[in-house]
């Protein structure tokens, strides 16, 4: 991971955004700085001894199921217990529950080391997420037995959405949920169910890393007539955990009826565990006088806990959706940086060739290092323009989460509408650009980054999964130019736009920002009147035609604001660092942003070429 690492965080935490200035609020006001460095040092320290020196291991040795349990490296289990231990899982929480209640921006910059060290191993984004779905929206019981122990490392957690047969389409999951019973609603943990279907895609959803596995899954409940209800108003949400717990969250000793079947092998992330769940196929029957009768009488069935309402389970779900799409987006960010740094090692080592001009027709000089070659240059300023951009939009949105949950009411109301806005950038923008940065990373090597004999070939693997998964990119576009910069009459948009008019006219005071500030201001223009053209005539046909074009120059846009932000902070200053940082600005103004006029000329026409060919001419 190297220092460069660590001094781009603590530039974006203490000199741009200043993190520092939460300790004056109350909920924080136990902390300092060097509360923070002391997090971040052991972050650092835990990823640097824990977690890079497997990423390699974990990669080869994928997990595998010898017919009972799910075998893992040992390298995996060790890593877990050291996060664990760590107190990351319940960073954020409040003291009473055991957490340490720091700022979501130190949690988030913390995971940012184990995110780099090795993705593939995993930190807790899955797990966290669940329990903080559980504090907001479950029962005080369900917080004791279930979220508490996820974060306290006991229990670990997943999300259960996709079905083989919907994919994304959560209207058509047909995992249906019964009544436990004449007495369900009487159980402590809250309405008992029984569950019956079958899940994809679910990550961490077998190993034995952690006493239980507390899965949050989406299903439907049958009307009277015994049919599932349409579309997604009818999913509920349940707590199907992997072992039975009493009202304290102590095992029973009896096995859910969750069985895995079957593990998923995949271009990267391999040392995570993908898994295909059947709920209720009746391998681990639950029976007993404790529970009821069960779907036909013969306590068939996954038990699971309701939570909440009957019919809001997609609401509260995207409690943990949008925490996980952040995370994704920060995943994507640091594989992009290890790519990164891992090639402007090699770039600043590896000889080859010599200087363009005159001296360079010497056959007797020296070859000189490939960092002195102009493309390579390019290649370098790319990745570093893409990775420390995202990393920027990413503590940002973290600092929004802190201004929601510590602000006056006006402020963390804004804070709440312009994280509805960002999310969707947050996550796509940095699984398609970093794995660019990837991409780059394996080009500057040369052949040796297309070997395994280099990291970089397994930084892309690993990231090219972040595009598909918490909402594919088509997902994330719709969602963004559909709903996002529509909702509340456009008070999210017009927010950011307030936000980002702050900076230009802070930028023109500097003289070398000046032109970017304008190029900026301009591109916003643009972005404002694609949105108004797509949408001229209210048809969501034409208007989403082309919702990842937008997406795309809506990202662009919305990192050249970072970068802009980032040069007003750095030009105060001097150093190497800093002359860098200016460069990327640089970078990206003159080589990315340009990018973004045929883009929204698709959105602002509304071109039908891809939505009007036929489906047999291809």
């Amino acid at each position: 991971m190297g220092q460069g690492l660590r001094a781009a965080i603590d530039f974006l935490l203490y000199e741009w955004l200043r993190v520092q200035a939460l300790t004056t609020r109350a909920r924080y006001a136990d902390h300092s700085r060097e509360t923070f460095d002391a997090v971040l040092d052991t972050c650092e320290r835990i990823a640097r001894e824990k977690y890079a020196p497997f990423n390699r291991l974990v990669d080869t040795e994928e997990p595998r199921f010898d017919g009972e349990k799910v075998i893992l490296p040992a390298a995996t289990h060790e890593a877990w217990k050291a996060y664990a231990e760590s107190g990351m899982l319940s960073a954020a929480q409040d003291y009473d529950v055991g957490g340490m209640q720091l700022p979501y921006t130190i949690e988030a910059a913390g995971n940012a080391f184990f995110a780099a060290a090795s993705v593939s191993i995993g930190a807790g984004m899955l797990t966290v997420g669940n329990a903080n779905l559980l504090m907001a929206h479950g029962t005080p019981a369900q917080r004791r037995a279930f979220a508490l122990p996820e974060l306290a490392g006991r229990f670990s957690g997943t999300m259960c959405l996709s079905e083989p047969q919907a994919g994304s389409s959560l209207s058509d999951i047909t995992t249906r949920a019964v009544p436990d019973g004449d007495g369900y609603e009487a159980d402590p943990l809250g309405p008992r169910y029984r569950l019956r279907g079958n899940k994809m895609w679910i990550s961490a959803g077998e190993h034995e890393l952690t006493d239980n596995i507390v899965h949050l899954v989406l299903a439907k409940i049958p009307g009277p007539d015994g049919r599932l209800p349409p579309g997604v108003k009818g999913i509920s949400l349940f707590i199907v955990p992997k072992r039975l717990v009493d009202a304290e969250g102590r095992l029973t000793g009896q096995r859910n009826d969750v069985a895995l079947a079957g593990l998923n092998h995949k271009c990267g992330w391999r040392g995570t565990t993908n898994t295909l769940l059947n709920f209720g196929e009746g391998r681990y029957p639950v029976t007993g006088a404790a529970f009821g009768s069960g779907l036909d009488g013969r306590g068939a069935g996954a038990i699971g806990y309701r939570v909440g309402a009957p019919g809001e389970g997609l609401r509260y779900m995207f409690h943990m959706m949008n925490e996980a799409r952040i995370g994704v987006g920060m995943a994507a960010t640091m594989l992009g940086m290890a790519g990164y740094r891992a090639s402007l090692d090699y770039a600043r080592t590896r000889t080859q060739g010599r200087p363009i001009g005159p001296a360079g027709k010497d056959p007797a000089q020296p070859p000189v290092p490939i960092i002195q070659h102009a493309d390579v240059k390019r290649m370098l300023l790319a990745q570093k323009a893409y990775c420390e951009g995202a990393l920027a939009l990413q503590l940002y949105c973290a600092r929004l989460v802190d201004e929601q949950r510590t602000g006056d009411t006006a402020a963390a109301d804004e804070a709440r509408l312009l994280l509805e806005v960002l999310t969707p950038i947050a996550k796509s923008w940095p699984s398609e650009w970093c794995l660019e940065a990837n991409s780059l990373a394996i080009q500057v090597h040369g052949g040796y980054g297309y070997t395994r004999d280099f990291p970089v070939e397994q930084y892309w693997r690993d990231n090219r999964l972040n595009m598909i998964h918490e909402g594919t990119h088509g997902i994330q576009a719709l969602d963004l130019l559909g709903r996002k910069v529509l909702m509340e009459q456009g008070r999210g948009l017009a927010l950011l736009g307030a936000r980002i008019a702050a900076t230009v006219a802070q930028a023109r005071e500097e003289p070398a920002l000046a032109a970017h500030a304008q190029a900026l201001a301009d591109a916003w223009d643009a972005v404002l009147a694609a949105t108004r053209a797509a949408w001229a005539d209210g048809d969501p046909t034409a208007a989403l035609a082309n919702a990842v074009p937008y997406m795309q120059a809506f990202g662009h846009t919305v990192i050249a604001w970072m970068w802009l932000d980032v040069a007003r902070v750095a030009a105060r200053g001097d150093g190497p660092a800093h002359r860098g940082r200016l460069q990327a600005c640089r970078y990206f103004f003159h080589y990315e942003l340009p990018r973004i006029e045929p883009w929204l000329r698709v959105v602002r026409t509304r071109d039908l070429t891809c939505a009007e060919m036929p489906d047999e001419a291809f």
